[in-house]
């Protein structure tokens, strides 16, 4: 995991590491700076508080029509001279704009909510995770260290996706609601 995180750091490390001594022309600044560090900080789970300012400025990009906004993301993200260096670094980036911010826990509860039915308009959450979050979530340079959410339980009994680290607590109160549920319909089918 640490690999790949490793990787992607000493690219762009690579950036500004030249056989002489590092100039203020060297030195990236503006949206350059903040698009290679948006990079990085849209890399792993755990963002420091560094990221807050290219990340700030990469969720402020939106437009009216949502590909326009993944478009805009893509291209601040390409204003970073490594991104398009390689095959692995331009998928990352399309990976990135598709991805962050729209495949934690509490977006795909929210965006794969599914009708179960059109007569009594009873919903699920599914539980298949959409392709560009298993695209970002499973690139080679990205390393979420255990925050990638995991789906709780089945979609038939009310399940839900979780943050990684809270999988082993929201799976304990999800079996416990489900014990629950199974011992009152065991009841109720005795009294009747």
């Amino acid at each position: 995991m640490k690999k790949k995180l490793f990787a992607l750091t000493a690219l762009l490390a690579a950036l500004g590491s030249s056989a002489t001594p590092a100039s203020a022309q060297d030195v990236l600044t503006g949206d350059t700076r903040l698009a290679c560090e948006a990079i990085l900080c849209l890399s792993t789970g755990t963002q420091p508080s560094e990221c807050a300012p290219s990340l700030r400025r990469y969720f402020s990009i939106s437009h009216r029509r949502f590909s326009d906004t993944i478009r805009g993301r893509v291209n601040f993200l390409k204003l970073c001279p490594v991104a398009n260096q390689t095959p692995q670094m331009q998928a990352l980036v399309n990976a990135q704009a598709n991805g962050a911010g729209r495949c934690d826990a509490q977006s795909l509860n929210a965006t794969m909510t599914m009708w179960r039915g059109y007569d009594d308009g009873a919903t699920y959450i599914s539980n298949q995770m959409p392709d560009y979050c298993a695209a970002y979530m499973g690139h080679a340079y990205v390393d979420f260290n255990g925050t990638v959410p995991r789906y709780i339980g089945t979609p038939e009994r009310g399940g839900y996706w979780a943050e990684g680290r809270d999988y082993d607590r929201a799976l304990a109160e999800y079996n416990e609601r489900i014990r629950r549920e199974d011992e009152e319909r065991r009841r109720q089918s005795w009294m009747n």
